[in-house]
């Protein structure tokens, strides 16, 4: 855990602003109420907890790097919006059951986490998932631009279908080889699902 807190507060020292929402989050915020509580899973800079709690969650934000929660807290702080923000090994956190209506991940993938999550989902709460794939990375044999190098953290193709697939789906897209000049998501796959019962 050590490792990985010291890795990402380097990378978070300089930085000025939030990360981006996620695509998932944009092409999808239509099917959000506004009302619950939300949490935003290995935050980073806090881009989505923070668009959550413009629309009115009750936003919490998780993340290993403390420095992450910092900025947060400061960019929260400065868009007058009331964050959560808390420090901690997301893989080692005890989720409560039915604590959340919506939970965000991005761009983080632990497999043993997929029950857990599932469980912390209230009956009707909205899961939006969005991280990489080994699809390009595979077909052209060399290592990724982008996200984790090693393809254990990168989803095999359609594997983000088949780790939920006990909720209901309400939104998939995974351009893979497909993706063609800049329109589509060449190295990422997302999902919003829906725990229903």
């Amino acid at each position: 855990m050590e490792a990985a807190r010291k890795k990402w507060n380097e990378r978070y020292t300089a930085a000025h602003v939030p990360n981006q929402v996620i695509d998932v989050l944009e092409l999808n915020q239509h099917l959000l109420s506004g009302q619950g509580i939300s949490l935003d899973i290995a935050c980073g800079l806090g881009g989505n907890a923070l668009r959550l709690a413009e629309m009115g969650y009750e936003s919490h934000a998780w993340d290993i790097s403390d420095r992450a929660i910092e900025k947060v807290q400061e960019f929260a702080l400065e868009r007058q919006l009331s964050i959560f923000a808390r420090q901690c090994d997301v893989s080692q956190e005890l989720l409560m059951k039915e604590s959340f209506d919506v939970i965000i991940v991005s761009r983080f993938l632990i497999r043993d986490m997929v029950a857990p999550i599932i469980a912390a989902l209230k009956p009707g709460g909205l899961l939006f998932y969005q991280t990489f794939t080994q699809e390009i990375i595979l077909q052209n044999n060399e290592q990724p631009e982008n996200g984790p190098q090693n393809h254990h953290y990168r989803l095999e193709i359609n594997e983000l279908l088949n780790l939920f697939s006990d909720l209901r789906l309400r939104f998939y897209r995974e351009d893979g080889l497909l993706a063609d000049g800049g329109k589509g998501i060449p190295d990422e796959a997302m999902l919003v699902a829906q725990k229903v019962s």
